[in-house]
């Protein structure tokens, strides 16, 4: 039986608080975290099948241009080798996050440096390998592939444009104004677990064992790829280790394995290199951004400027989306937005980590600090000041609006100084010392989620969706908030995940994952809940369970009466969507050195406060915030993907050259998580935390950087040879 709720207002009920379990929230340790520590949960590439051969996809050495010809002979006569695959089915760059169809296809087709043209397919790893480093491949190159961003006529993505009253005019009649141009390096999602997958046939029908973080739009893709009905696949994504948007879409790897196995009538399994990974699967967009802010007297803005110019591939409808936070964080009556996209020949631009405000916020809070050094006001003080009361572009209000809380409780944790700021206030030894903030906002998505929760005649339960968990905690907060429903530890809770064959769930990413697919364990749970007061002849209002029984004295196996009770939740986000403005809010405040002599920068300390509506799980929110603090220090200081510029070819394409943090640049932080509940943001009154953690948090260090040393850097990352050249005499 399936039940379908559809959320078109603001659920006031707020069910979940009267739930008596008290399991909901709490600090539950990950219930999954045994098998992976101990090497049990099986990853995309673990799963052992009889006959598995070993797939090495071969990437092109131009950068623009058609593959002639290909030398299959001499690669078929390298000892263990069994195919090289050209397919035209195959595909040449990853899907984007939600296209849930084929992405572009024909690999003789060549649009950037390192894209996969073919597939050499060997009995082991090692041989399939030694061939595809070996194989022969003529090229007709073409010499016009634009690579420089700033060097080609860029595209308007009108949708993202807004012009109200007159920027212009504001600017020159301000008491205070800044306009400046900030750039951020492009990005990986380096996630630790490379790209896999295995495919296996069984007559006409596919199971491919991938590492996914959408199997819900994956399977039309893998479909569309290859000219089957989703019924005939089967894919499973049980355990992923990390995504950070890159395993949103289907990429080639995926493709490639399913295509050869069908050909060799036996499992393939394709595994990218982790220089592969880095070559062809997405990156984020560099961005060039102006920012034109104005006040009055009183510091509240009067105008509010922000352009970017992004970059992506022909064909790509993706553009970095970066000013999404801009259109309603700060007030100011005369605005102008826009989005530009370069057309260039780099590998495929598009999600990670936080799109959009992940750069755009960094941006955007740099340019407040100069403007609140202007002012001669406090940086708190003016976003403060500043905050609308409504979305300033729409005029739809918030949904819930906790930045003020978060500022506020934010610098009190902190210990911030609301006197006057002055740069090299504080030297000790060679290193200048200094304090910056920013604040922190990520918008609120929700999808459409299904979910099967079956309260079995023994008296547990199990949740089924084909929603996926990288990492992020998905397993253990569904086990919470079924829990909580039907009154039962979660221990009692079996969660089963990244299956298609179970209901279709909203994938993991956009951090809409964990308030979509609860919302459907909700609606199902709460199914279940009406049945068992039926049963005992109450009101669902009434009902209360706690570990397995009712308040009434009634067991639930006794309910059950042998029988499993199966409800399947269909959650849909309906009108709500278009009534109220939702995001989530908060604010970062970091403390750092910076060598006088050097320029290196350590972050000593760094604190956020968050208000993302209700907490599922406190430990493992806090886990999601900590890491996005951490991505944040990375943007600030070290990220940043180096392209060669005479054929686009990405030069740190590891882990060893692209610098993420590690654990030396990383301080202990702090977190504060200013619960709320939003009941337009979801049934169950929560909204994501999983990239809220890192949007502006690289502000707060570049601010820092200058209130230590007086180096104003409007480059990202604030490498040591850019802060110095920065210094003041």
């Amino acid at each position: 039986m399936t039940v379908h709720f559809k959320q078109n207002k603001p659920d006031k009920a707020n069910r979940l608080d009267d739930m008596k379990q008290g399991t909901l929230g709490t600090a539950l340790p990950r219930v999954e975290g045994m098998a992976k520590v101990t090497g049990t949960a099986p990853y995309a590439a673990e799963y052992v099948l009889d006959g598995c051969a070993e797939g090495v996809l071969v990437t092109s050495t131009i950068t623009r241009g058609e593959v002639t010809a290909i030398d299959k002979d001499a690669a078929l006569a390298m000892p263990g080798v069994l195919a090289v695959i050209d397919d035209a089915r195959m595909t040449t760059r990853a899907a984007q996050g939600t296209a849930g169809e084929a992405p572009e296809q024909g690999p003789r087709q060549v649009s950037y440096w390192g894209q996969p043209i073919a597939l050499v397919v060997a009995e082991s790893f090692e041989q399939a390998r030694d061939a595809a480093k070996h194989l022969r491949v003529e090229y007709r190159e073409e010499d016009d592939a634009p690579l420089d961003p700033q060097a080609v006529e860029p595209e308007e993505q009108e949708d993202e444009t807004v012009r109200q009253g007159d920027l212009a005019h504001a600017m020159a009649q301000a008491a205070h104004s800044v306009d400046v141009t900030i750039t951020t390096k492009g990005h990986s999602s380096a996630a630790m677990e490379p790209h896999a997958a295995i495919a296996q046939w069984d007559g006409d029908k596919l199971t491919v064992y991938a590492s996914l973080q959408m199997p819900n739009y994956n399977i039309s893709e893998l479909a569309d790829s290859l000219g089957m009905e989703e019924d005939d696949i089967r894919l499973v994504s049980r355990f992923v280790g990390g995504g950070f948007g890159s395993k949103l879409g289907l990429s080639e790897e995926t493709v490639a394995a399913a295509i050869a196995a069908r050909q060799l009538g036996r499992p393939v399994r394709v595994v990218m290199s982790r220089q592969q990974v880095f070559q062809c699967i997405m990156r984020r967009s560099e961005t060039t951004q102006r920012l034109r802010l104005c006040t009055d007297a009183d510091g509240k803005l009067t105008g509010f400027g922000h352009h970017a110019l992004v970059s992506n591939l022909p064909r790509e409808s993706f553009a970095e989306p970066v000013l999404q936070s801009s259109h309603f964080l700060y007030a100011g009556e005369n605005r102008e937005l826009m989005l530009e996209v370069a057309r260039i020949h780099r590998m495929t631009a598009g999600s990670v980590r936080a799109p959009g405000e992940a750069v755009g916020m960094p941006a955007l809070e740099a340019a407040m600090d100069v403007l609140a050094e202007k002012a001669g006001i406090d940086p708190v003080e003016l976003r403060l000041k500043n905050i609308p009361e409504k979305a300033p572009e729409s005029g739809l209000p918030f949904s819930s609006h906790k930045l003020a809380e978060c500022l506020k409780q934010g610098a009190e944790a902190f210990g911030w100084d609301h006197g006057p700021r002055k740069p090299r206030h504080t030297q000790e030894g060679e290193w200048w010392v200094g304090t910056g903030m920013a604040s922190a906002a990520r918008v609120h998505n929700i999808s459409e989620a299904k979910a099967r929760v079956t309260l079995k005649a023994d008296g547990t339960a199990l949740v089924e969706t084909d929603m996926t968990d990288i990492g992020t905690g998905t397993y253990t907060i569904m086990a919470q908030l079924a829990g909580e429903m039907l009154g039962l530890a979660p221990d009692k809770v079996l969660v089963d995940l990244g299956d298609t064959r179970h209901p279709r769930g909203p994938g993991s990413g956009g951090s809409w994952g964990a308030s979509s697919i609860g919302s459907a364990v909700y609606v199902a749970s709460n199914a279940i809940r009406e049945e068992l007061a039926e049963r005992i002849g109450i009101a669902e209002s009434d009902l209360e369970l706690t570990d397995g029984k009712a308040s009434s004295g009634e067991s639930l196996t006794s309910l059950l009466d042998g029988k499993d009770l199966v409800r399947e939740g269909h959650y849909e986000p309906g009108d709500i969507e278009d009534d109220f403005t939702a995001s989530g809010f908060g604010a970062f405040f970091a403390q750092v050195r910076v060598n006088r002599f050097t320029g290196e920068t350590r972050v000593d300390r760094m604190l956020g406060a968050f208000g993302f509506g209700r907490v599922l799980n406190q430990k493992t929110a806090r886990s999601q915030c900590l890491g996005g603090i951490t991505w944040s220090i990375g943007v600030a200081l070290t990220e940043a993907l180096e392209f060669d510029p005479r054929d686009g070819h990405l030069a740190n394409c590891d882990l060893a050259e692209y610098h993420v943090p590690v654990h030396r640049d990383v301080p202990d932080l702090d977190v504060i998580m200013v619960e709320e509940r939003d009941p337009a943001a979801s049934p169950i009154q929560a909204k994501g935390i999983g990239e809220l953690g890192m949007c502006g948090g690289a502000a707060a260090i570049a601010n820092a950087i200058y209130n230590a040393s007086g180096a104003r850097i409007f480059d990202y990352p604030m490498t040591p040879d850019r802060v110095i050249a920065a210094m003041p005499d």
